[in-house]
């Protein structure tokens, strides 16, 4: 069995075009799995949260079919398009905003070594990967020929650049110290790191779990986090949709399996922003007994993704949502001068160190 999976690895190396099909089936794989399980935490953990059962018909007991349910349910719907809409990009604007969520799984090192590509400008590339979506979004409000629609996507486009630039403000305070923008890099840099000399997070199996870049950058964490809940149009930062007041806003005019591809985009997402938190902020793959046993990398990975997703659903099913004005004020106001000040004192940590 040993000398059959040397020789699949060794083929493997030596073919690129075998090597990119089989990343490519991995992340194909990927992205639905994770949206399935997110989807169903969201809905157990929903019902939990308002003393209901929640799904329990399709799947037995804990309803672990349900999404599939809705999945087909969706798939076999009347796939509308309004008259009055500009069909071709009506179209595309789910497609592009699942392409922002494939192209994040990408730079995602899930072990060491265990990346689609280790770009030397993974965080540049994550940073410009997530943008896209705005253009998805904005795509659907203005091509639905509904002003709802367009409200929606206006809001969106205004939120999304706004929470931006919070998150890009993060993000240096983490290449500064780790002096890399590899999101590799920055893993093997939290394993590494000493503080005024003193080496302790790296040489103890236990410290790994345990990030010294969540204890040194508390505060670009917090950023990052509520950027990314803001990027993600979560409550309470889901003014875009704000069913009460513009139905259900870019997404009014979509049936069907394009809207379907909308929120598999979204649990897809909180994925890979929880992924990348967690390889910035909490060490990635790191974690107790990882360098004598490294299949534990994923797992310690999955686990730390799991944690924040969960206080993304708990956030949603706690917090109300925020008036316009006070999401862009929080934006503006409160986390850019938080960012900026975390990047002058890391800065100079760094000079000191």
């Amino acid at each position: 069995m040993r000398i059959m999976i040397d020789s699949v690895v060794e083929f493997l190396q030596g073919n690129f075009w075998a090597l990119t099909a089989l990343k490519l089936v991995a992340i194909l794989t990927l992205i639905p799995v994770s949206g399935l399980a997110i989807g169903f935490a969201e809905l157990k953990l929903s019902a939990k949260m308002q003393n209901r059962v929640g799904p329990y018909f399709a799947g037995g007991r804990w309803g672990w079919a349900q999404l599939l349910a809705d999945g087909i349910k969706f798939i076999q719907k009347e796939d509308i398009i309004p008259a009055d809409a500009d069909r071709p990009v009506f179209r595309w604007a789910p497609a592009l905003v699942m392409v922002s969520a494939v192209g994040l799984f990408v730079v995602i090192p899930f072990w060491d070594g265990g990346a689609v590509a280790d770009l030397s400008i993974g965080i540049f590339y994550v940073l410009a990967i997530s943008s896209i979506s705005t253009i998805g979004i904005l795509m659907a409000g203005w091509s639905s020929a509904n002003k709802y629609s367009l409200m929606g996507g206006l809001r969106a486009a205004g939120q999304l650049i706004a929470y931006e630039l919070p998150m890009v403000l993060a993000v240096i305070g983490v290449v500064i110290m780790a002096g890399t923008m590899s999101l590799s890099g920055i893993v093997k840099a939290q394993a590494d790191f000493s503080l005024f000399g003193w080496s302790g997070f790296g040489d103890q199996p236990i410290a790994n779990f345990i990030s010294p870049f969540f204890i040194l950058q508390f505060v670009g964490f917090l950023i990052f986090f509520i950027s990314a809940l803001a990027e993600l149009s979560r409550i309470p930062f889901d003014m875009p949709i704000a069913e009460s007041e513009l139905v259900t806003g870019y997404l009014t005019e979509y049936s069907g399996f394009r809207f379907l591809f909308f929120f598999l985009a979204e649990f897809s997402n909180m994925f890979t922003m929880s992924a990348i938190a967690a390889t910035l902020f909490l060490g990635g793959y790191l974690g107790p007994f990882v360098d004598v046993a490294p299949w534990l990398g994923p797992l310690y990975l999955v686990t730390k993704i799991g944690v924040l997703c969960f206080l993304m659903i708990w956030f949603r099913w706690t917090f109300p949502r925020f008036r316009e004005d006070q999401l862009q004020s929080v934006a503006w106001k409160v986390l850019v001068p938080l960012g900026l000040a975390n990047i002058v004192v890391t800065a100079i940590f760094k000079v000191v160190m």
